[in-house]
């Protein structure tokens, strides 16, 4: 007889498969709900940076390096080569305007000294020689002169002589013509010689200019050959002190190479080399102060060096107020170059925070301690210490501000001790 078997409800495979669903389930909320809401990640204190938000005083500075130099520095350049025959003093000696330093010869220099004297003198010696002619020449003219007026005034007596006898009828015309004719070539010959004369002294006139002229360019050319045997002593052109002396005896100088320089005992300046990047901020005026043997000293710009050289320019810097005592040149100062002037502002401590957000957000850190989530902020300025804060954050705050590096896209940070 047929037996009737009762079907199972829940048989293994229903009851799998059904497990199965459930879990894809629960795997599909989870993620729903760990992705809709803020991710989180725990972090230990002792490893975080958490700083306080505080207003108080701001000015945007740069740190640079600033290097001692003299007030005034100058360079000693060969005026003329030659061989050094002679130093008078050694590298870092003091020395008065006018002390000499080292003695150079130079042999065509000298016989070129040699013959423009000798040319001198020739000139001197012709100028001379044509004066005197022109004398002899002047005086000749002269007694001509003399003769033919001695000549025009006789010939001008006999004719007017003879007009008054020729009038009286007691000499003929014959013989009247012979006096007028006589008077008349007497009278130019007196004109042609006045006028001879006349030519002659201004063509000597002419002469003895050009013969001084000539006589002043030699002499004044002599002076200038003696300066520049003159200037193969070299000599200091300053109270000061020479430093970087570069001649040796029996070196040869080239015409305008470097011998070494003199430092005026006079003060001293600071030269700063920026980063090119603030050459549109720095001006002459601009203030920095650095420190020095448990003192705060001032500096300000007054000149500024536009030429960019491996990304940096230069600028030079002069003491405010009192120079401190016991700096030296060449010494190297890390001076605060000022940017702006000095105003109140909401300040973050600067930190690694920064790399990673560009200063637009923050972790901040909720009131009770335990948190820290993201927070929308605007920087502005900055110095080596702090940020300026614009908005986002106000004084009392809490913010972490080492680095972010690990939290990746993280929304909040659990805070463990």
């Amino acid at each position: 007889m047929d037996r009737v078997i009762q079907k199972q409800k829940w048989s293994t495979k229903r009851l799998m498969t059904i497990a199965g669903i459930i879990g894809v389930v629960v795997l599909v909320a989870g993620s729903i709900f760990f992705t809709s809401g803020k991710s989180k990640l725990n972090v230990d204190t002792e490893r975080i940076t958490v700083s306080e938000i505080k207003k108080g005083a701001f000015q945007e500075f740069i740190p640079v390096n600033g290097v001692v130099l003299p007030l005034t520095t100058i360079y000693l350049d060969a005026i003329e080569g030659g061989r050094v025959e002679e130093k008078y003093v050694e590298d870092g000696a003091s020395l008065k305007k006018g002390d000499p330093i080292i003695r150079l010869s130079n042999t065509d220099l000298e016989l070129s000294l040699a013959n423009q004297e000798t040319a001198v003198y020739a000139a001197q010696t012709q100028m001379q020689i044509s004066h005197n002619n022109a004398q002899q020449n002047t005086i000749a003219k002269l007694n001509q002169m003399a003769d033919v007026d001695n000549a025009y005034k006789e010939a001008e007596r006999i004719y007017n002589l003879d007009k008054k006898l020729l009038d009286q009828k007691a000499i003929g015309m014959q013989e009247f013509k012979a006096a007028e004719n006589a008077y008349i070539y007497q009278l130019r010959r007196k004109k042609l010689t006045t006028q001879i004369l006349k030519q002659d002294t201004t063509l000597i006139s002419q002469e003895d200019e050009q013969a001084r002229e000539q006589y002043a360019h030699n002499k004044s050319t002599l002076l200038l050959m003696r300066k520049k045997v003159a200037d193969l002593t070299v000599r200091s052109p300053i109270d000061g002190q020479l430093t970087s002396m570069d001649a040796e005896v029996g070196q040869n100088k080239n015409k305008g190479e470097h011998l070494g320089q003199i430092d005026a005992q006079g003060g001293f300046k600071v030269q700063v080399d920026v980063e090119e990047h603030y050459l549109s901020r720095i001006y002459n005026g601009l203030m920095g102060d650095f420190a020095f043997a448990g003192k705060t000293y001032k500096l300000t710009i007054k000149k500024v060096f536009t030429q960019v050289t491996s990304g940096r320019f230069k600028v030079d810097m002069q003491f405010v107020g009192d120079v401190p005592k016991g700096i030296r040149k060449g010494q190297t100062l890390q001076i605060r170059l000022a940017l702006s002037d000095e105003t109140t502002a909401t300040l973050v401590p600067k930190g690694g925070f920064y790399q990673q957000t560009g200063g637009n957000w923050i972790f901040k850190v909720s009131e009770d301690g335990k948190t820290a989530y993201k927070t929308d902020i605007q920087i502005g300025r900055q110095n080596p210490d702090y940020y300026e804060v614009l908005q986002g954050l106000k004084p009392g705050d809490k913010v972490i501000t080492s680095s972010y590096e690990n939290y990746g896209d993280i929304q909040e940070l659990v805070l463990k001790k």
